[in-house]
Order: C-alpha cells, then sequence, then structure tokens
C-alpha cells in the first residue's frame, strides 16, 4: 500500500452514509434519500428493520428488494456483526428516516436491540452526525425528553415538517425538500427544491376588515 491508498482509506468515510428505516409511517423519506445519494455518488449502507420494510410494503409500491438494491450495501436489522456496528468503520455519520419512537427511545437509553440501534449508538460514541427524522403527532412528554436527551449530546432531531414558501405541487416534492433539508445536514447541498431566497412574490399585504394601517 502506497501513501496515497492509505489516504484514501481513512478519508472514505466522509462519502459514506448509513440509512436506517425504521416502522414509522414516512418510509418513503428513507427511499427518497437512497435515491438522491445513489445519483450523488455518495456510499449508502441500508439498514431496514422488520417493521420498516412491512410498513414500506404498505406505504408505497416498492419492493423490499427493490429498496435494498438502492443502496450500496444493505445488512440485516440482527447481524450486529456487520461492518456498521463497529467505531473503526468510517462514515459521516448516519440517518433514521423515519425514526419511529421506539427507535427513538432505545437510541437515547443505549438499548442495542437490533442493527439501527447498535449503528446509532456507534455514531454516538464515535462522536460523527446522527440525523434522527422522528415522526409522531402529537409528541408526548416522553418523546420530548428522550429528543431534549439526544439533542443535548448533539444529535439532530428533524422532523419531516414540510415548506410551503416554495409552493410544492405534489407529495414528492414535500419529500424532497425534507430530504434536502437532511443532506444539508452533512455538507452535501443539492437543490431538489427551491430554496428561501428571501424573495416575497409581488402583491399588496391584505388588511384585515377593522383594522389600521401600522
Amino acid at each position: 500500500m502506497n501513501e496515497n491508498q492509505g489516504s484514501e482509506r481513512r478519508t472514505g468515510g466522509a462519502r459514506r452514509v448509513i440509512v436506517g428505516i425504521s416502522g414509522a409511517t414516512g418510509t418513503i423519506y428513507g427511499v427518497r434519500l437512497l435515491q438522491t445519494l445513489a445519483s450523488s455518488g455518495i456510499e449508502s449502507h441500508l439498514i431496514l428493520s422488520k417493521w420498516g420494510a412491512r410498513t414500506l410494503i404498505h406505504e408505497t409500491t416498492y419492493s423490499l428488494d427493490q429498496v435494498q438494491q438502492m443502496a450500496d450495501r444493505y445488512y440485516s436489522p440482527n447481524d450486529q456483526g456487520a461492518a456498521v456496528s463497529s467505531g473503526s468503520f468510517l462514515t459521516a455519520g448516519m440517518v433514521v428516516a423515519p425514526c419511529s419512537m421506539r427507535t427513538l427511545a432505545a437510541i437515547a437509553h443505549g438499548n442495542g436491540e437490533h442493527l439501527i440501534h447498535r449503528a446509532a449508538d456507534v455514531i454516538i460514541k464515535e462522536r460523527r452526525k446522527l440525523i434522527l427524522v422522528v415522526r409522531e403527532a402529537p409528541f408526548s412528554e416522553i418523546h420530548l425528553e428522550n429528543m431534549l436527551k439526544l439533542a443535548r449530546i448533539g444529535v439532530v432531531i428533524l422532523p419531516p415538517v414540510p415548506a410551503f414558501y416554495n409552493r410544492p405541487q405534489s407529495i414528492e416534492q414535500l419529500v424532497d425538500h425534507t430530504v434536502m433539508r437532511i443532506l444539508d445536514q452533512f455538507d452535501i447541498h443539492l437543490d431538489l427544491m427551491p430554496r428561501w431566497d428571501g424573495e416575497m412574490l409581488p402583491g399588496r399585504v391584505p388588511v384585515p376588515a377593522g383594522s389600521t394601517r401600522s
């Protein structure tokens, strides 16, 4: 091995992202993230939980095999010996999209029941970027406490909140906006949807009846 080869191996994790898909509604976020990473040349490593797979079939037209093939590599959620279960496996970080409240709780309390939990635990201990696309409404106090606990140690809590300033015309565009914001966290900046530029559309500001201008 020459010096350049060694350098490539040490920095290779910067172009590698782990994607976890748990059993919460919104599996399309994880699917679209995999598609976008693939088109951007970013290496993706997929962990799809048992209930994530079940929800995928219920909510989308994609098969399990189709989604697995979108990733550069995929792992069984029961494979605790997988590469992503070790801190020596270099990555830019991990996204769980969507992230169920069960998965949130397991990560917050260090419960490595399956590989999504274990991989997230590794990302935290290695001080890498962990993004949880939490999906529930309304949030209970337990949910909020778990999110706060993780946010305080640097985990990014990124619920899939839609934007409307870019006037989305489809569900796909709403999903793309969230995926774009997820990738921004890794300094992967893709204009999947128009970004806010500070320019308002022309028009008069409406004045409610009975009010005075100020």
